[in-house]
């Protein structure tokens, strides 16, 4: 059997099953490489790609200059509770999510026929997991560590991390579920690609002050 060159590239293309028709597989692996396949555009584009640049709006000329007050929509301030130093509004306005949950006791007890599953008492509401992710942004783009790197928001940040005491917050949308004193549970301060960005997620819990000791009455 005697191939052409264009049964060869056929062959080549459509695979096994062009080559079950073939009496020994290495007469086609001999052809071919004698016979080099032509260079041929398998995805021919008659019109030219354009990449469209991303549009960047600088603001004062860096975009990762410092959000103002009025630039954020829910600014977060801290500060270790029980102290008297000022708050510490973070930079860069974070995302915060919260979520709750209430403690449910279930009692498993005999019931009529028509009636299934437990019987529930509302025994109490636990703390609001609060969430906060963000990143931080040094004062300049590219360069050394010390001219890059956000040093002195992260040095803060994260000794606001690790205080015993709890942290009071200011926030709008965290005084919407009551909170504004918080405990940290988990911090982590990932890998951040950027040489003057480095990104945080700080895990929390709502802390309200209660009084457990009740007066007894004579």
């Amino acid at each position: 059997m005697t191939l052409s060159d264009k049964d060869i590239l056929i062959a080549s293309l459509l695979g096994s099953k062009m080559m079950e028709r073939v009496p020994r597989l290495a007469v086609v692996q001999n052809e071919l490489m004698k016979h080099p396949v032509p260079s041929v555009p398998f995805l021919p584009f008659k019109n030219d790609v354009v990449i469209n640049k991303p549009v960047v709006t600088e603001v004062n000329g860096k975009i990762w200059q410092s959000d103002s007050q009025e630039n954020q929509f829910f600014p977060l301030y801290i500060r270790r509770a029980g102290s008297d130093d000022p708050f510490f509004m973070l930079p860069y306005e974070p995302m915060i999510s919260v979520s709750g949950k209430n403690n449910i006791v279930t009692r498993n007890i005999a019931k009529a026929p028509n009636f299934i599953g437990t019987i529930k008492e509302h025994f109490s509401q636990d703390d609001y997991e609060i969430n906060i992710t963000g990143s931080l942004y040094g004062r300049e783009e590219i360069g050394t560590y010390d001219e890059a790197f956000p040093y002195d928001d992260f040095v803060k940040l994260k000794n606001y991390c690790i205080s015993p005491t709890g942290l009071e917050v200011q926030c709008e949308f965290l005084q919407y579920f009551g909170v504004d004193k918080i405990v940290v549970q988990d911090f982590s301060f990932p890998f951040s690609k950027g040489e003057n960005i480095q990104v945080y997620d700080i895990k929390a819990l709502s802390d309200f002050s209660a009084d457990f000791l009740l007066e007894i009455e004579d």
